[in-house]
Order: structure tokens, then C-alpha cells, then sequence
């Protein structure tokens, strides 16, 4: 069995390390910002958005299209009281929060769907459909050249 030297400088380090986070709760509340968890995935179809938000109301939620940037945005309000006697410490985060992602080109802000369930925020965006290539004949001899657009995707060749 190994010995370990008793160091009461550092014991008291840690203990005034414990009391400062005691006794000055709404310091780390302050400089903390809530940011909910988002995941994206990518179905076949649709890019599916999932976001938790716990302590949230669908009303207190907000989803924005412009310019092909998706917002979610809200608030979630705090729920402690004041305190009159002892101490009381404030972990969870609270207040405004705004989230962006960009979405490509042509999606259609008409067929974008939301639903809340248990605090899951979960958003729908069909894909856009996938501009074919367009194949520019050469004319010959001077004449305006013909736009056609191919049979298959094979066809430039």
C-alpha cells in the first residue's frame, strides 16, 4: 500500500474552492447561456430537425424562413423564487435563445412542417428537387443553337 502526504494547504484550496461556489450562485447563472441541443438528419425525402426543449412551451417557440435560413427561435422562463432565508443555488439555464441553420437552394417554405411533443421540437423541410442538366446544341453553319433538355442523365455524351 502506497503512503500519501497529508497537504493541508491543498485541502484548503479545495474547501474555499467548494464555499465560493456555494455562496455565490448567480455568478455562474450570469455568465452561463442557454443554447438547446439541436440534431439534424437527412432522410431520402426530408432533412429532419429535432431540437430539446425542455421547460418550453410550443407558444413560447418561434420558426422563421427568410432568404433560405431557417430560425428557431424562444424563450424559456426562469422558474425559481426569491429566496428570504438560507441559500439556494441555480444550475439550469434560462432566458432567449436563437438558432440558424442554412438550408439549399430551392426548398419550399410552404411544405415545411413542425409538431412539439415532450418538449421535442421536431421540424421538416422537404428537399428541393434536383435541377436536371440542360444539354445546348451546336448549330451549324451559323443558325441559332436549339435548347433541349436531356432524356436521361447519360445523355451528354
Amino acid at each position: 500500500m502506497a503512503l500519501i502526504r497529508w497537504e493541508p494547504a491543498r485541502e484548503l484550496r479545495d474547501m474555499n474552492r467548494l464555499f465560493n461556489t456555494l455562496f455565490e450562485p448567480s455568478a455562474g447563472a450570469v455568465m452561463r447561456r442557454w443554447s438547446p441541443a439541436m440534431d439534424l438528419v437527412e432522410t431520402e425525402d426530408n432533412y429532419v430537425l429535432r431540437a430539446d426543449l425542455p421547460g418550453v412551451s410550443e407558444g413560447d417557440v418561434k420558426i422563421e424562413l427568410d432568404d433560405n435560413v431557417l430560425t428557431i427561435s424562444g424563450e424559456r422562463k426562469s422558474a425559481h423564487k426569491e429566496a428570504k432565508e438560507g441559500y439556494y443555488r441555480v444550475e439550469r439555464a434560462y432566458g432567449s435563445f436563437s438558432r440558424t441553420l442554412k438550408l439549399p437552394e430551392g426548398v419550399d417554405a410552404d411544405s415545411i412542417s413542425a409538431s412539439f411533443d415532450r418538449g421535442v421540437l421536431e421540424v421538416n423541410v422537404p428537399k428541393p428537387e434536383q435541377r436536371k442538366p440542360r444539354r445546348v446544341e451546336i448549330a451549324v453553319g451559323g443558325g441559332e443553337p436549339a435548347i433541349e433538355a436531356p432524356e436521361s442523365t447519360d445523355a451528354a455524351e
